[in-house]
């Protein structure tokens, strides 16, 4: 018997080929316990810009670098986590941007797949549940988590994407993926 590989949609295989980090898995952060050294002058703005000492970190691949070393601890708090040190930083919504999104069907069921701005490429399901924050004029941010506590907001673009996927379950919108069933929040959640 040959070996039988799963059909790819073709949007996810390029999806993942523009993924730098695909397969590739970060530095094991949550298992390092090292002293709080304080705080730096970095900054990850609302709109996935990070600062440092309010100049732009223009080097993508220096965002990529320190990226796989972020880590959000129980307290709330993002940390930059080395084996010998750790340094507050500010964000100021998410961690992440996602940039690119792939649906396809498993088993009959949806498959949601994102790529980060720092070539993290996840799954929405259980164990990346996607959620939804309040805007003022009533519309909804959604997020998918990355790893740990870390977060990526969806894009505009890609939040009106994700607009085509949402279904009816009962009086509740759900968007479904993964094995995963998650709850759009109507006007009076909000």
């Amino acid at each position: 018997m040959q070996n039988q590989h799963p059909t790819v949609n073709p949007d996810l295989a390029a999806l993942v080929s523009r993924a730098e980090r695909a397969g590739r898995s970060a530095p094991p952060v949550e298992r390092w316990d090292p002293p709080f050294c304080g705080n730096i002058d970095m900054v990850i703005r609302a709109d996935g810009t990070w600062t440092y000492q309010g100049t732009p970190i223009g080097r993508s691949a220096l965002k990529r670098l320190f990226s796989t070393v972020l880590r959000k601890d129980e307290d709330g708090r993002t940390y930059l986590v080395t084996p010998v040190e750790k340094l507050g930083i500010t964000v100021e919504d998410a961690h992440f941007q996602a940039v690119e999104m792939s649906r396809d069907l498993r088993d009959g069921e949806p498959v949601l797949i994102f790529r980060t701005d720092v070539g993290d490429v996840v799954e929405a399901g259980p164990e990346h549940p996607l959620r939804f924050a309040a805007e003022p004029d009533g519309a909804f941010r959604p997020y998918v988590t990355v790893r740990g506590r870390l977060e990526a907001r969806l894009t505009r673009a890609l939040a009106f994407d994700l607009a085509d996927f949402v279904e009816e379950d009962g009086a509740r919108h759900v968007l479904r993926s993964g094995g995963g069933s998650f709850v759009i929040p109507d006007e009076s959640d909000a």
